[in-house]
């Protein structure tokens, strides 16, 4: 088995899996346009762009699951605090999620919003209700954000338990989890289909199958956390030296022909089943190389830049694309070539706001609240140095400090 090289105390930082955030992020916006009515026509297979891209939005959201759980690992340290990890995670989701939702409900949402809907999107707890209009309210793309949030909260423990791990169990602990993702489909078959996706999503792949199922197959926090795990389980993995040495091409093209057959396997399939171990198998093959200095294609600067402000990108996009919709009434195209001209102008414009919420709120935020921290750790220091005489020293064990994230 190949080795990872890896810095002393430190794991190398993962350009090549920042710059392929950004196609993840890009996969997701071409299912998103595919949906419109100018590029889709009820009833029909949608022609070979929207056929080719209709299981593009969950791969690409399978990809960001088991990348998050990967790259938190990675960069997990035996110094970090439960609090303090919360605080980081929720300050880089939370302000992009605030403003993509008031946007979102001013530009078009407004006239479909309920407070039974509004207030469990705001709050990131829409995943959790199995309702179509629930979990797809107001900025469609937030419900994956909702999973995010159970994510960062189990992973202290989570975490834990996987450092527990032999490392010649980790690929046995791996295959196991793969292998419960891939049935999930196969026991959510058994159980009652119940109310179907309506005419509300007559353009989507989505129309006529089962939301009980559907939602807990793709929507549902504690099946999605699956995902994370194998993330996880696969950076343990690659930081152990027990990765098996496959090349990011070999994975890639794994990867490749898994998609082709996710279009023609059924739905349920789909939507994770098919393709969850090669995004694992892609993402620590990119890792492994990036650890021994190598370094991939979308490892540069340029994609790397992409990658940063793909979050955003992912937030923005659904709220343009509804907006040419439903403000400007754009229903349909006059020629493939405004087709394919109004596609790009939109991918460039949510490529600008996404920018601009990157450097205007998402990068201050994160920074604002590393500032704090820092400012903190060292009043704890001093207090630490120089504890008073009548009670215990802040942070110490008495105080009741959280345990570490890295100490197993």
């Amino acid at each position: 088995m190949s080795t990872a090289t890896t810095a002393p105390g430190r794991s190398p930082r993962l350009s090549s899996l920042t710059g392929m955030r950004f196609f993840a992020a890009f996969l997701v916006f071409l299912f998103h346009l595919s949906l419109l009515d100018a590029y889709s026509a009820p009833g029909e297979q949608h022609g070979p762009f929207a056929s080719a891209v209709k299981n593009g939005g969950w791969a690409g959201v399978t990809f960001f699951f088991i990348l998050s759980g990967f790259v938190l690992a990675w960069s997990a340290r035996d110094d970090d605090t439960t609090t303090a990890f919360w605080g980081r995670r929720i300050v880089k989701i939370a302000p992009n999620h605030v403003v993509t939702f008031f946007v979102a409900l001013a530009s078009y949402a407004y006239a479909s919003a309920t407070w039974g809907a509004g207030i469990p999107n705001f709050l990131l707890l829409q995943a959790w209700i199995p309702r179509d209009d629930v979990f797809f309210s107001i900025n469609n793309p937030s419900w994956s954000l909702s999973c995010e949030l159970v994510f960062y909260l189990l992973f202290p423990a989570l975490y834990r338990r996987v450092r527990r791990i032999r490392a010649e169990r980790l690929w046995w602990w791996a295959g196991g989890t793969a292998m419960v993702i891939i049935s999930l489909p196969l026991l959510v078959q058994l159980l009652p289909a119940g109310e179907s996706f309506g005419p509300n999503h007559a353009n989507s792949p989505l129309y006529g199958h089962s939301i009980t199922q559907m939602w807990l197959v793709y929507i549902f926090p504690p099946a999605r956390v699956l995902d994370f795990l194998l993330g996880i389980l696969m950076a343990r993995i690659v930081l152990t030296g027990r990765w098996m040495g496959l090349g990011v091409l070999p994975a890639l093209a794994v990867t490749l022909a898994a998609y082709a057959l996710s279009l023609q396997a059924p739905f349920l399939f789909s939507l994770n089943a098919v393709v969850v171990v090669p995004f694992a198998l892609l993402i620590s093959a990119a890792a492994a190389r990036d650890a021994q200095g190598r370094g991939t294609a979308v490892g540069g600067r340029v994609w790397v830049w992409l990658g940063e402000v793909s979050f955003a990108f992912y937030l923005v996009h659904q709220i343009l694309l509804s907006v040419l919709q439903e403000r400007f009434g754009y229903r349909e195209a006059g020629s493939l070539t405004e087709a394919a001209g109004v596609a790009v102008l939109i991918a460039a414009v949510s490529l600008l706001l996404a920018w601009l919420l990157y450097v205007g709120v998402e990068r201050p935020a994160v920074r604002a609240w590393a500032r704090r921290s820092r400012a903190r750790a060292r009043t704890l220091r001093v207090a630490h140095a120089q504890p008073a005489a009548d009670g215990p020293v802040p942070g110490s064990e008495e105080s009741g400090r959280p345990v570490t994230v890295g100490t197993p």
